[in-house]
Parts: C-alpha cells; structure tokens; sequence
C-alpha cells in the first residue's frame, strides 16, 4: 500500500541521515561501544525500511491482513529496535536494552507475515 511505500521512503531518508550523524556527529563523543551500539540500530532501520518497500509491494500483490500487518510490524520494529538503541547509546540507560528485543520479535513477525502471505 501507498503508506507503507512512503513509511519505506521516510525510513529510508531517516536512516541515511542518522547515520551520518552518528559517523559524523557522534564519532568523538562517544565510546567505540556506544557507537557501534547506535550503527547496529542504523542498520537495522535501513535493512526494514527496504523491508517496508517489499511490503507495498506485497500488500498490491497479496493483499490481506497478512501483509497489511508485516508493514505495520517493520514500523513498529524500526521505532522500538532501531529506537531504543539510537537512545540507549547516546543516554547510556542500559534499562533500554530490555526494550530492543521486543522490536526484534517485531522485525521476525514482520518477517513471517510476509512469508506466510505469498505461500497463500
């Protein structure tokens, strides 16, 4: 569907720019630990926002409440995996960590969704 399409795109843009930010603005101010905390969060909202491209596709291609409902978990995951790691490594809350892998099952959910919606 078209929001998923434009949620891909906003990702997408997001995802680029916080991870130039963190290549360029967080570099010197955090720890290569924290760091390399904040690049895993970018690259996993980068890998889901393309995921979120392959669900528009698939929401016009198998349309249904299994796809319609792997979009929305690609969303959901990129703000509580992808987020809960750019806060953690920059806050240094550790409590955060307990989060992220809720946005994970999110992301694998998504995954099976999908998988699920084209073997229909």
């Amino acid at each position: 569907m078209e929001r998923f399409f434009l949620a891909g795109a906003i990702a997408g843009f997001l995802g680029v720019a916080l991870g130039a930010f963190g290549a360029h603005g967080l570099k010197t101010r955090l720890s290569p630990e924290m760091l390399n905390i904040f690049e895993v969060g970018v690259r996993y909202h980068m890998y889901h926002a393309l995921a979120l491209l392959a669900a528009a596709g698939a929401c016009t291609k198998w349309p249904g409440t299994l796809t319609n409902a792997a979009g929305w978990l690609f969303v959901a995951g990129i703000v509580i995996f992808s987020g809960s790691l750019y806060v953690l490594s920059i806050s240094g809350l550790r409590w955060l960590g307990a989060i992220t892998p809720i946005g994970g099952v999110a992301f694998l959910a998504g995954w099976v969704c999908l998988a699920v919606a084209a073997l229909r």
